[in-house]
């Protein structure tokens, strides 16, 4: 019978031993993929086509500009016509660009509310890891809430306090690396 409940605990062990750094893991790459949405938001869809039709457009109201005779009215309002057309060919694809960021953002929250969800669901009374008392002194009670506490002079850290100190920790790792540099390999 002792050597069940030994086989037990120690299945237990190395179940939570796992569960620590795959939700961190869960949680970091929830954080990169917000960085990287986030990022792609503020960048703007600015490439080759709509640096081209901002060149296009400048160019056109210039020409349109410079034909002040009366006898070249008509050139430059149809110059000034295609720079209109231009400029809302160049409004729809940054339209569309907010319209994608957008999508991804909602599909990214909700993607992190169902997951987080199922962790809370299956971690709620579980310890996720433990921790040696004497490293986390004060806050001991903070981090093994909903757990058994201490046990054998450790802290049983439950789910909610792991996911906090996770996403904390992720965001703080987001940050060192410039999500710019990662983001541009991807593009």
């Amino acid at each position: 019978m002792g050597i069940v409940n030994e086989e037990i605990e120690d299945n237990h062990h190395h179940h939570t031993s796992l569960a620590a750094p795959l939700i961190f893991l869960i949680v970091l790459s929830f954080q990169f993929a917000s960085h990287w949405i986030e990022h792609f938001n503020k960048s703007g869809s600015d490439n080759e086509k709509e640096t081209r039709l901002r060149g296009e457009i400048k160019q056109l109201l210039k020409e349109a500009s410079s034909l002040t005779q009366p006898s070249t009215f008509a050139q430059a309002a149809k110059l000034r016509r295609q720079a209109a057309a231009k400029e809302r060919e160049l409004a729809k694809g940054q339209n569309l660009h907010h319209k994608d960021t957008a999508l991804y953002s909602k599909v990214l929250l909700i993607s992190k509310v169902l997951t987080y969800l199922v962790l809370l669901i299956w971690f709620w009374s579980v310890p996720v890891a433990t921790i040696s008392q004497q490293l986390v002194q004060p806050f001991g009670r903070l981090l093994s809430w909903r757990t058994k506490g201490v046990q054998n002079n450790n802290i049983m850290v439950g789910i909610i306090p792991w996911l906090i100190v996770s996403s904390r920790v992720s965001r703080f790792v987001c940050k060192l690396k410039p999500v710019a540099n990662i983001a541009n390999r991807f593009s």
